[in-house]
């Protein structure tokens, strides 16, 4: 057949037909067959495609579905799944995912669009951790992703939505910062415990003060590792009584050792089930009551631990919550201000609560609260069902774990008292009590302030020092009251005069007054002026009394550029001015500096003085404020230092005091008044109470304390009869360095006073900060009882402030019978002043102090005189 199939060309003609068919027949016949078998295995073929697909598309399916988004790559990191979650988590689309061909490729999608923080080999390594890795994406929500690696060498990551959980997580973990927070400022010990084993699981602050442990020392040990046996065995009594009681609580005093004493607690136990009704928690809270047993120790039941400890703060307490600004907490004293009982404005806000325009305001200082996350004061006034009070409000803001704010602690103190009362001690601290002037305090401020506004200008003004003449002899003739009636009305006179000007009284008979205008010309005239108003007699109880006024007058800036300089030399010309005659105008001249070179002789003799022993001590009693002297017992006395100068004779001590205190020479002068003052008190045999001024200038240089104890030692007087008396400057130069020095002193066992309360820059804040033996009432304040009903209502206001911080009170300048009535009254504790006795050497109190030698005085009301 082969052979016929390759026959050249000229045999064609000699083929069999029957062959052709035959072959054209076979042709077909393998071709059917072929193509049988062709349809047969691309029928095969499609049925496994079409499985696949089915599988494939079940697979997808399934994986579309689930709650987590995944991500499959394979071993060369080609992406080769990722199901619609992982698309809506990232807000990706499909799109996005063709043009990354890897996994690392996709990461860096994520970091490109601000979904991811970090590195693609970080978050690969982070993500591999058994616990995964959470990614924070912007508003707000949370992913944790998790990458597995497969047999094949690929790897399948899972992204799961956990923001919802977190926030849950932040909310429990904030809740239970909080409520360990209030628990460990509260100030009852609370100690919780597991009941399985009877070891203790929390403990709060109070209670690690109270028993001397730390609380690391504490937790995870029973009672029996921690505590004395006997202590044990009482703690193990009342936990056994609490799981006992059918109520779940237990109520019991029990008797602990502390160190080498025994404490009285008042402990109440709870006991804190599960779920099943099992006792699974001991919550213990104790509180000593030593000292205060015989109040009640019995605690409502019905309330909750929290609300006891909050109910017992002593001011208004509001806890808000920042997102919302609902109120989560407020205690008992809140009810003032919300106006309603404090369970009904829980879960409400303040424009619930109040009026539109007190919520606005309300709001307004808790937004800046909030925004300077810290604590921010302010005294506002709030309308409460007894009217409009003013109270001080304390607003802290207490930051979450992100450090943004999550709660607002506000607290309200009512301080309408309170600032009522400074306010009128402000005053008189500023204002001479008599005349209501400013004093010399304020006038000097006026003076710099005047000063400040016209340096570097053209302007000028006039100093004028005015001294009332006769006062002395109307005080001798009339007595002092009606000098005091006097000089009221000569204050009048002089504003009447001044017609603006600053007018103010600067001693006893001495006024200030600064005048603006061309000069001298305007302060000569008001001189003239004032000397005219003032030479009209003055009708006083049906009396007619004449007096005048001596002028000296300093000019800014020619006279001085400084407040101490211009007054200063106005005192000069006013010095010149009563040499020449009373009555007169005198203008400052530099040659009146010749006072200020007599004033440093004064010096110079005073310290001869001091070395010579020229010095000596006087002695005024102090006595209980009785209805009468007779009634008053002297106490104790006041050391007094004089002077007798060998040839100007005696010399005040307003003059020489002043001068030792800006010379230095008061520091060498008290250590001499503190020696003898405590010599002297030591040999009497009435051991009454001796007390010494102690200036500023000692407390700065040297050490105070040293030189009291030295000398205690030294005399052998007992630390308890020596009482210190000292000002405020003592504090006001150095807070701190003076409040130490103060404590030290009386751990010597002294009694420390602070002397003429009221009449300078005397601070409340001085009373809280450090506990005061005693408050002398300025003489001011006391000269004006019976006249001035301010000086009275003061009065009564320092001695209830003094008693209610266990202070004794002492008021000075006690002069008529009147005056002491009032304080005996009052409960003022003692009294000093000429109506009780007038400073004298030691040797006219013999009888007082125990001796039967020297001179015996009687005493007698007695007036002060200049």
């Amino acid at each position: 057949m082969s052979g016929r199939g390759f026959a050249p060309a000229s045999y064609i003609g000699e083929f069999d037909p029957n062959l052709v068919w035959e072959l054209l027949i076979g042709g077909i016949v393998v071709a059917s067959f072929l193509g049988a078998v062709g349809l047969w295995v691309l029928s095969a073929l499609r049925k496994s495609q079409r499985a696949k697909l089915r599988r494939n598309a079940f697979i997808s399916s399934a994986l579309n579905n689930l709650n987590q988004g995944v991500l499959m790559s394979d071993a060369q990191g080609r992406v080769v799944f990722c199901n619609d979650r992982f698309l809506d988590i990232y807000g990706f689309t499909r799109a996005d995912i063709a043009t990354c061909k890897t996994g690392r490729d996709l990461i860096e999608l994520r970091r490109t669009r601000g979904l991811l923080n970090v590195t693609a080999k970080e978050f690969a390594a982070l993500a591999r951790r058994p616990e995964g890795f959470v990614t924070e994406m912007p508003g707000g929500k949370s992913v944790l992703s998790k990458i597995f690696r497969l047999p094949n060498g690929g790897t399948i990551g899972t992204h799961e939505d956990c923001t919802e959980q977190r926030k849950l997580s932040r909310k429990l973990a904030s809740t239970t910062q909080f409520l360990e927070s209030v628990l460990d400022n509260v100030p009852v010990c609370v100690a919780a415990k597991n009941i399985e084993d009877g070891r203790y699981i929390f403990v709060n602050r109070a209670f690690e003060r109270f028993s001397r442990f730390s609380r690391d020392h504490i937790v995870g040990k029973r009672a029996d590792e921690i505590f004395r046996p006997e202590t044990a065995k009482s703690i193990d009594v009342a936990d056994q009584s609490a799981l006992q009681a059918p109520e779940g609580h237990h109520r019991s005093e029990l008797t602990v050792e502390r160190g080498s004493e025994k404490r009285i607690l008042a402990s109440n136990r709870v006991i804190a089930r599960n779920e099943h009704g099992e006792p699974e928690f001991l919550i213990a809270l104790f509180d000593d009551v030593t000292e205060r047993r015989s109040l009640s120790r019995e605690l409502e039941n019905t309330k909750k631990f929290l609300e006891l400890v909050v109910d017992n703060i002593p001011v208004s307490l509001i806890v808000e919550r920042v997102s919302d600004g609902r109120y989560l907490l407020a205690n008992r004293s809140a009810e003032t201000i919300l106006n309603r009982r404090r369970e009904d404005a829980t879960g409400l806000t303040a424009a619930d609560i109040f009026n539109p325009k007190e919520a606005k305001l309300i709001i307004a200082r808790d937004e800046a609260a909030i925004k300077k996350r810290g604590l921010l004061t302010e005294e506002h006034p709030i309308s409460t069902k007894d009217g409009l009070r003013l109270f001080l409000t304390r607003r802290m803001t207490v930051l979450d774990d992100a450090g943004e704010p999550q709660y607002l602690i506000k607290t309200h103190e009512d301080v309408t008292d309170r600032r009522q009362t400074e306010s009128r001690m402000a005053h008189m601290a500023y204002h001479d009590g008599l005349t209501d002037l400013p004093n010399r305090a304020a006038f000097l401020q006026a003076l710099a302030q005047m000063i400040e506004a016209c340096a570097g200008t053209d302007e000028e003004f006039a100093v004028l020092c005015v001294d009332l003449d006769g006062l002395k002899e109307i005080n001798d003739v009339f007595g002092h009251a009606m000098g005091d009636k006097l000089l009221i009305e000569v204050a009048r006179r002089i504003q009447a005069s001044a017609r603006g000007g600053v007018v103010a009284r600067l001693s006893g008979d001495e006024f200030g007054m600064i005048i603006d205008g061309k000069q001298p010309e305007a302060g000569k005239a008001l001189a003239e002026k004032l000397a005219e108003a003032l030479s009209n007699e003055f009708p006083i109880d049906g009396k007619s009394v004449r007096t005048g006024v001596t002028t000296g007058i300093s000019v800014f800036p020619h006279n001085g550029s400084d407040a101490a300089s211009l007054l200063a030399n106005a005192g000069a010309a006013l010095f010149r001015a009563k040499a020449k005659s009373r009555g007169s105008i005198s203008l400052f001249e530099p040659e009146m500096d010749q006072q200020i070179r007599d004033r440093r002789v004064l010096h110079q003799d005073l310290s001869v003085a001091i070395r010579n022993g020229e010095l000596s001590l006087y002695y005024q009693p102090q006595a209980t404020s009785g209805a009468t002297v007779a009634t008053s017992e002297v106490i104790g006395f006041e050391a007094l230092a004089r002077w007798q100068h060998p040839l100007r004779g005696f010399v005040s001590p307003a003059d020489f005091i002043p001068l030792a205190e800006e010379s230095g020479l008061i520091v060498e002068m008290g250590q001499w008044i503190l020696r003898e003052a405590c010599r002297e008190a030591a040999s009497w045999p009435v051991p009454l109470q001796i007390a010494v001024n102690l200036s500023p200038a000692q407390f700065m240089h040297g050490d105070v304390v040293s030189l009291v104890h030295s000398i205690l030692l030294e005399t052998g007087l007992a630390p308890d009869r020596l009482e210190l008396e000292i000002t405020e400057g003592v504090l006001i130069e150095d807070f701190d360095r003076g409040l130490a020095l103060l404590r030290r002193l009386k751990a010597l066992g002294v009694r420390i006073s602070m002397d003429d309360f009221g009449s300078g820059y005397s601070s409340l804040s001085y009373l809280q900060a450090f506990p005061f033996d005693k408050i002398k009432i300025d003489r001011a304040f006391v000269m004006n009882l019976g006249r001035n009903p301010q000086s009275a209502a003061i009065v009564r206001a320092v001695i209830d402030l003094g008693h209610g911080l266990e202070m004794s009170i002492v008021a000075e300048g006690v002069e008529t019978q009147e005056q002491l009535s009032f304080l005996s009254e009052e409960g003022c504790d003692a009294v000093q002043g000429y109506f009780i006795g007038k400073p004298f050497p030691i040797g006219k109190y013999a009888t007082l102090v125990g001796r039967s030698d020297g001179d015996v005085i009687v005493v007698e009301p007695a007036r002060k005189t200049g």
